[in-house]
């Protein structure tokens, strides 16, 4: 993500957390409260740091700070993501839900509607 994107991302109102792991920035993860929920959002560990609960311990930070539903929308393809939030008691919603929560929560192209996923907490 560009300089530019990331301050857009945080005028929008997303916050950021990081993992640093001596000294390096190694994962990343961020919330954003949209009306009646929060959105994890640019979720990212490194490759080579992948597997060793980074992504965990962010996400259990971030689902602390929240009383709200939580929804994350990912890549279809993405499925390793995926796998790591319904890991984490998230589960996908069918296509007609799928829809309506991209078109009320996110603001989309028709393109990635049809090529994402959102999962809900349980």
């Amino acid at each position: 993500m560009s300089r530019q994107e990331l301050r857009h991302e945080i005028g929008e109102g997303v916050v950021f957390w990081g993992y640093e792991r001596d000294g390096i920035l190694t994962g990343v993860m961020g919330l954003q409260f949209v009306q009646d929920v929060a959105l994890v959002r640019h979720a990212y560990v490194r490759t080579k740091d992948r597997n060793q609960g980074i992504g965990a311990q962010l996400f259990s930070r971030l689902r602390v700070m929240t009383n709200v539903p939580v929804l994350i929308g990912t890549w279809t393809d993405a499925s390793w993501a995926i796998r790591f939030y319904e890991k984490h008691g998230f589960r996908r919603v069918d296509e007609k839900k799928k829809v309506a929560l991209l078109g009320r929560y996110w603001t989309v192209p028709q393109r990635q509607v049809e090529a994402s996923t959102v999962l809900v907490g349980e």
